[in-house]
């Protein structure tokens, strides 16, 4: 069930910029796809929360140099990187993905990792969460 709900937001986003993109050059709408996936940064397919679901949007700048705590997130978490390089490393696999400017994140979901800023600007991040509602999205290693 939830792979068919996440096939059917996909197919709804592909035919929205589909029509989008179809309009006539005299619309002052201009739609440029960013990303289309099914599956997370580590391949695991995208599920979405069952119940009361709540979207959560956030900014986030990370110092040049930091580095965040180890932690996981239940639900799926999506990123767009508005500026910097962030290095993202599944600390149960030892994988590593470097984004930056303009790319787009899907988070790992339930495994935990980590990620650093690793060059000489902030990070800017604009954050998508989709949780059940009243819960957080992210867990911290004890």
């Amino acid at each position: 069930m939830r792979n068919i709900t996440t096939s059917a937001l996909l197919a709804m986003a592909t035919v929205y910029a589909t029509a989008a993109n179809a309009l006539d050059s005299n619309t002052p709408v201009v739609v440029t796809p960013l990303a289309s996936k099914t599956t997370t940064a580590s391949g695991q397919p995208i599920t979405l929360p069952q119940k009361n679901v709540e979207v959560q949007v956030s900014s986030y700048q990370i110092a040049p140099g930091a580095t965040l705590p180890v932690h996981k997130h239940p639900f799926p978490r999506y990123a767009y990187v508005e500026q910097g390089t962030l290095k993202v490393t599944n600390v149960e696999t030892g994988a590593s993905n470097t984004y930056k400017t303009g790319d787009f994140i899907i988070e790992m979901i339930g495994q935990w990792h980590q990620a650093n800023n690793i060059g000489a600007d902030p990070v800017k991040l604009l954050v998508i969460d989709q949780v059940e509602q009243g819960v957080k999205n992210t867990i911290l290693k004890q």
